[in-house]
Order: structure tokens, then C-alpha cells, then sequence
């Protein structure tokens, strides 16, 4: 699939195909993840994937709003995206190299879950971002360590749904040329 037909392509998935994702996808897609650029190549980027039943009803039931529950019900996989906290944007002595500190952590990790949900698109699956979740239920449910910062749920599986391409704003109105 070419790249640009990718791009055009991919939209946020709020109901999905009750069929299963294989391993080999979903790694891929983290291989995707990986490739995305990190501040000094640092890769803070962290990934928890959650396939089995217990724990994808576990999660639907307790960590997500019932909306979010509901977009992503029939999804086989959901993953969550954390990073490390002080290390991206910062020196050696822990203090920030700009005043965007922590930014670049979020920033990183936003890099890296385009690339995710891109590569998921070329398989012919779809996604949905979902940052409205129960941070302290997912931290304790999947142990995810205090010195990682949770930012959110991604559906993965096979799209149930085409959604219209929602109306997007021109160049002009989103960049000024000197």
C-alpha cells in the first residue's frame, strides 16, 4: 500500500470485526513504533498489550469510560502507551533542557504512536487513540511502574466501520511561510 493512500486512509475506529489479530501484526506494529525518532534516541516509549480475554474484559470493565468501552468492545487487542518520566528532554543531572521538560516524553510518544497506528493501517487494521481512561486502574492492573507516565489506550483490530474522511483544514490556515 503506498504510503500517501496510508495516510488518507487511516481513521479512528470506534467499532471493530470480532475476529483476532495475530502476533506477527501486532509485533509488527510495535516494530513501527520503534522505528519513530526519540529526543537523543532515548526510545522511553513503553507498550503493554493486552490480548487475552480475561484481561481485555478486565480492562473494557474497569480502566475505560463506558463510551470508550463501547467504541472499542469487539477490539482484540488494546495497548497501552506509557513512557519514562525525566529522561526525554532532560541533561544527565535530571534537569530539564528547555522549558518544554516533560513535553518531549509526550511528544516522543506521540511520534511513535503514529508510526504504530500507520503500520496498522498497511495491515488493513484499525485504531483508536483513546485518552480517556482510569490511569490509576491500568497502573495497578498491569504494574506499570511509578516512574512511567500513562497517556493512553489504543484499540487495535479489524474495522467493523468506514468512517467519512472528516473535514480537514487547508495549509494556509495552518502555517505561516517566511
Amino acid at each position: 500500500m503506498k504510503f500517501e493512500h496510508v495516510l488518507k486512509e487511516r481513521r479512528s475506529i470506534r467499532r471493530y470485526l470480532d475476529d483476532p489479530v495475530s502476533e506477527e501484526d501486532v509485533k509488527s506494529c510495535l516494530k513501527a513504533a520503534l522505528l519513530a525518532p526519540s529526543w537523543k534516541n532515548s526510545e522511553t516509549m513503553r507498550f503493554y498489550v493486552v490480548t487475552s480475554d480475561t484481561k481485555l474484559a478486565e480492562m473494557k470493565e474497569n480502566c475505560l469510560p463506558p463510551f470508550n468501552a463501547k467504541n472499542c468492545a469487539n477490539a482484540p487487542v488494546l495497548i497501552v502507551t506509557a513512557f519514562q518520566k525525566g529522561q526525554s528532554g532532560f541533561n544527565p543531572d535530571g534537569t530539564p533542557t528547555n522549558e518544554i521538560g516533560e513535553g518531549w516524553g509526550f511528544y516522543d510518544l506521540g511520534l511513535a504512536t503514529e508510526n504504530l497506528c500507520l503500520q496498522a493501517q498497511a495491515l488493513g487494521l484499525g485504531t483508536l487513540i483513546m485518552g480517556i481512561r482510569n490511569e490509576a486502574a491500568i497502573r495497578t492492573m498491569l504494574e506499570v511502574p511509578e516512574d512511567e507516565i500513562i497517556v493512553s489506550v489504543i484499540s487495535l483490530g479489524r474495522p467493523d466501520i468506514e468512517p467519512p474522511k472528516p473535514t480537514r483544514k487547508k495549509v494556509k490556515e495552518i502555517a505561516k511561510f517566511f
